[in-house]
């Protein structure tokens, strides 16, 4: 379940954005890699692709030590890979969800 602590919501809710700005990133590195292994980017767009990544990596880590939400912000994307791996589970292994659901109170 994906918590955030009432008692600071301004932290809470800036630690998801940056978790969601980072799982954006993620997906967006992924994809540069796929275009990278494929040829489609010459040296030069390769370059300044990797450069932007990294400045955009930089950034957002400044964010997280300047506003102090690192642990939120590692809280958060546990919590969220666990939402979406319940979620994949139940995808791919519908009978052990049918199960899990029959037991449940």
């Amino acid at each position: 379940m994906l918590e955030i602590d009432e008692n600071n919501l301004k932290q809470g809710v800036l630690g998801l954005v940056v978790a969601l700005v980072e799982i954006i990133e993620d997906a967006l590195t992924l994809q540069a890699l796929k275009r990278m292994d494929s040829g489609v980017l010459n040296e030069e767009e390769i370059e300044r692709l990797g450069q932007a990544l990294q400045e955009f990596r930089v950034a957002v880590e400044e964010i997280k030590e300047e506003q102090g939400i690192a642990g939120t912000v590692c809280a958060i994307r546990e919590d969220l890979d666990d939402i979406v791996n319940d979620a994949l589970e139940k995808i791919v292994n519908p009978e052990h969800w049918k199960e899990q659901a029959a037991v449940a109170p």
